[in-house]
């Protein structure tokens, strides 16, 4: 039986969508559309049974925890390979293809998706996949063209060439994104949008890498090969990946190959690049505004808002996006993503942790959220998973008060370790070593309350940390 292997690829920081899209949780993990983010969308479309094989997924180290939590929001399992750092699509792409060689041999055909497209045709999108499938079995590198419904300058386009008897045609060119009046030219005479998704054999497209980036190639073999593997995790090794050079997959390789063919996609597709791209796939009101939250519009059109909380109106305005978090508010032009990802490069230099963390911020064992910061204190709300703990840890410059909103904890603080209820609280002194832990079924829920001259996280002194840097 014919297989495809998912190659989930989920770089980017999603910058254009700021302020819900930041580093630490990008647009990918974002539930934009619904209960399910475009990345656990992109892996439920790629898993009919009997044509798509066990995915392998490839994302920075820092959302290790975060993908394994959405996997698990799904039910679906995955082979995770962690990037020490990016290095742009092409080394990422590559990394999953030399780790599908060698796990399922040169010849699996995998399918390399972006996390961050949203498709809802799913029965076209698999049809578009048997037809591709074809064309990578016979040694080419399949690229899905999407047929253009407007005259794009923010694509690169796609010319076909000659027909190939077993689907698609073969690539004549690839073009950069176009002025106004050549994507409208590119319109009439038959080009495709590049959606910058491909299907190959994991085998052929190691060996065009090796032919025209052969030090990104050796680099990328030998950090796949001293990758170190934690169960159904693989750690990239961070000193031959450094050699790979920066490159996306499309200078690297695709706009070289004479392996590339286009197989016209009969499926829908966004990159979900904008607001405006967001607001496209929302359910609309008769004048064109739509809305994520709560939010009225009086004597308004076209308008986009999002607010994870307060009410948003607008009034007497048109073609606006409104984006509310618990920390950020953005009006911008609907239109304006350029704009958007300037802003985020200004905030970098001035707010920068705006652009880093939400105020919630997700860890492997729960999640906490600030509620109030002064000049010598700090609340915060931490809820802690069933069966979970933090790091063992104590501060210098600080002491905490723990009260329990809901759940029981266990309390270590010194050699002690003590059981608190709801409503019940605890006192750590400054200088002691201490953790929280939820030994119950049910979430754990705790108000930390900090005092003291410094309440960065610099103040903290892991434990285990220290323990194994010098057992190591």
């Amino acid at each position: 039986m014919n297989i495809i292997v998912p190659l989930i690829v989920c770089g980017g920081s999603g910058t254009r969508l700021w302020p819900s899209s930041r580093a630490s949780r990008p647009k990918q993990f974002l539930p934009l559309f619904g209960d399910f983010s475009t990345f656990q969308e992109t892996l439920r479309r790629a898993s009919a049974q009997g044509l798509f094989g066990r995915p392998v997924i490839v994302t920075n180290r820092d959302h290790r925890f975060l993908v394994d939590e959405q996997l698990g929001g799904i039910g679906m399992e995955a082979d995770v390979l962690l990037e020490p750092e990016a290095r742009d699509s092409g080394p990422a792409i590559l990394a999953g293809a030399r780790f599908i060689a060698e796990r399922d041999g040169d010849s699996a055909v995998a399918l390399s998706l972006a996390a961050d497209h949203m498709v809802r045709d799913v029965g076209a999108f698999v049809a578009s996949c048997r037809t591709a499938l074809a064309v990578a079995q016979a040694g080419h590198i399949a690229t899905f063209g999407i047929t253009p419904d407007h005259p794009a300058t923010g694509f690169g386009y796609i010319e076909p060439g000659d027909v190939l008897s077993h689907g698609g045609f073969l690539v004549k060119r690839f073009v950069e994104k176009p002025d106004a009046e050549t994507a409208a030219r590119y319109l009439r005479e038959g080009f495709y949008w590049n959606a910058g998704n491909f299907m190959f054999q994991a085998g052929v497209l190691c060996r065009e890498y090796e032919t025209f980036e052969p030090a990104t190639a050796t680099a990328v073999a030998a950090a796949v090969v001293g990758a170190v593997r934690d169960r159904h995790v693989l750690h990239i090794d961070a000193e031959a990946f450094a050699g790979a050079g920066k490159r996306s997959i499309d200078y690297a390789v695709m706009e070289k190959t004479r392996r590339i063919a286009v197989v016209p996609a009969t499926f829908d597709w966004s990159d979900v690049g904008s607001w405006s791209a967001v607001r496209d796939l929302t359910e609309q009101d008769e004048t064109g505004n739509a809305a994520r939250g709560k939010a009225v519009f009086i004597d308004a059109r076209s308008n986009f808002v999002s607010t994870d909380g307060p009410l948003v109106a607008v009034v007497g305005l048109d073609d606006l996006a409104v984006i509310a978090t618990d920390d950020a508010i953005m009006v911008t032009r609907r239109e304006d993503s350029a704009g958007v990802k300037a802003l985020v490069e200004t905030l970098k230099a001035s707010h920068a942790h705006l652009t880093l963390e939400h105020r919630q911020a997700l860890r492997p064992w729960g999640s906490f959220r600030s509620l109030d910061q002064g000049a010598r204190h700090q609340v915060k709300s931490i809820v802690v998973k069933p069966g979970e703990r933090l790091s063992l840890q104590k501060h210098h410059h600080r002491s905490e008060h723990w009260i329990v909103v809901r759940g029981t904890a266990t309390v270590t603080i010194g050699g002690q370790v003590k059981t608190v209820h709801e409503n019940e609280s605890v006192f750590i002194p400054a200088g002691a070593v201490h953790r929280l832990e939820n030994p119950g079924k049910i979430e754990l829920e705790v108000i930390e309350v900090q005092n003291g001259s410094y309440l960065g996280e610099d103040d903290i002194i892991r434990i285990e940390d220290v323990y194994n840097r010098a057992a190591s």
